[in-house]
């Protein structure tokens, strides 16, 4: 059978089988751009219908569809005698390397993958029509048998056909891989563009906290002198300035301090080793209470805790969680930290939890971001720097760390490390 064009169009017409109306309307463009005559359909069983009643020229099919899927279509129109000669492309997303075996079986001419290359499958479609009268000579009934996965599979497609398929799934592959290729180049140029960017805020961060240090220094010290000999000739205006001045410089030393560490965790390299975290822990807490010994709460801390990972990293860990339930708990009646682990899905969780303010559960992912506070500098000060620094470190350690509270009622941190 062979197919005249006239006026630029061509005689006859493609069938397009795809239940999603934004795939068939692109696949319809697509035909219709390059002069091809389109008749679309959202299931097997009204395209096989309508084929018998007007043949197509080719058949473009999807595999997933209700009722009638595509290998069944393909079944049908390759065992009806006067539909068998049809060409069908199979769209697939070729995830089952049982996708062409059933192909194999049902007879179909070719895959292509989804999402598809507009000029390889028009290139696939032109070469199917100018070899369809040359494809079908062989002899029909020869079957095949061929083994997969341990079993047997009977193939009955001309032996062409099968070809053509086979070549169609390796050309497809082919094209994937270049994809992939490309697509890890991409990402690699990504990733060492990031690792560069990153380096240098990590550098910009170090080089302008330690810059500014020396000048806040001598801010500092200039208030402690003022503070020291000129304190009876200040008026309490002026001593309240003076005040002012010491305290936003120890505010500030402390932030420039913890950008430091922040920016240190990201770069600094990991030496794991074995650690005693509860002896880490009630250590210290020891060390916490030192600096307020007056101070009245009650702290429980489970013994036997042990784990492998960088000392000098998780103690920085260590000090932020229980500096900020230390804190936290400053204006509940009776304070309480406790300190312990439990099992979940496999892995040990690690937690410290207080009474004390506690935050609101739904912006528990903003206690992790930095310089980012939930509670004003009143009330609690801070830099809003620690928790950040706790979650780098912990996911240097192939850990995650979460928190769970409700405000007035406490919080609960909880981590794992890899």
């Amino acid at each position: 059978m062979s197919h005249l064009f006239a006026s630029g169009e061509r005689e006859g017409y493609i069938m397009v089988v795809e239940d999603s109306r934004s795939q068939a309307m692109m696949l319809k463009s697509l035909l219709k751009k390059h002069d091809y005559k389109v008749r679309d359909f959202e299931d097997g069983l009204a395209a096989f219908d309508a084929a018998l009643e007007d043949p197509p020229l080719l058949i473009v099919s999807d595999i997933l569809m209700p009722g009638m899927d595509g290998y069944e279509l393909c079944r049908k129109v390759k065992s009806n005698t006067v539909l068998k000669d049809i060409p069908i492309i199979l769209l697939t997303t070729l995830q089952d390397s049982m996708d062409i075996i059933k192909g194999l079986q049902a007879g179909s001419d070719n895959f292509i993958t989804k999402p598809f290359d507009a000029k390889y499958l028009l290139s696939r479609i032109n070469y199917l029509l100018a070899n369809r009268e040359l494809r079908y000579q062989g002899t029909s009934d020869l079957v095949l048998e061929i083994m997969f996965n341990g079993q047997k599979y009977a193939i009955n497609s001309e032996r062409k056909q099968i070809l053509d398929l086979l070549l169609s799934v390796y050309e497809n592959a082919v094209q994937q891989n270049h994809q992939l290729i490309e697509a890890q180049a991409a990402l690699q140029r990504s990733n060492d563009h990031l690792i560069t960017m990153n380096r240098d805020l990590e550098a910009f961060s170090y080089t302008i906290s330690h810059d500014l240090r020396t000048p806040l220094n001598h801010i500092s010290m200039s208030a402690q002198l003022l503070q020291q000999h000129y304190m009876d000739k200040l008026d309490e205006a002026g001593a309240s300035y003076v005040e002012t001045i010491h305290s936003t410089t120890r505010s500030m030393a402390e932030m420039i301090n913890d950008l430091l560490q922040f920016s240190r965790t990201g770069t600094i390299n990991i030496h794991p080793q074995p650690i005693d975290l509860s002896d880490m822990f009630t250590k210290v807490m020891e060390w916490i209470h030192q600096d307020d010994p007056q101070r009245q709460i009650e702290v429980k801390i489970e013994e036997n805790m042990h784990i492998h990972a960088d000392h000098s990293l998780l103690m920085v860990v260590v000090k932020n969680l229980l500096g900020n339930a230390w804190k936290y708990t400053s204006k509940t009646k009776k304070p309480i930290i406790q300190v312990g682990s439990l099992h979940k899905n496999g892995q040990t969780v690690f937690y410290v939890r207080d009474n004390g303010a506690g935050f609101e559960p739904g912006r528990a992912v903003n206690l992790f971001t930095p310089f980012v506070r939930l509670h004003s500098q009143e009330d609690f000060p801070g830099t809003g720097v620690g928790l950040a620094t706790a979650k780098r470190i912990i996911e240097r350690h192939a850990g995650k760390i979460w928190a769970e509270g409700e405000q007035g009622k406490g919080a609960c941190f909880l981590f794992t490390l890899g």
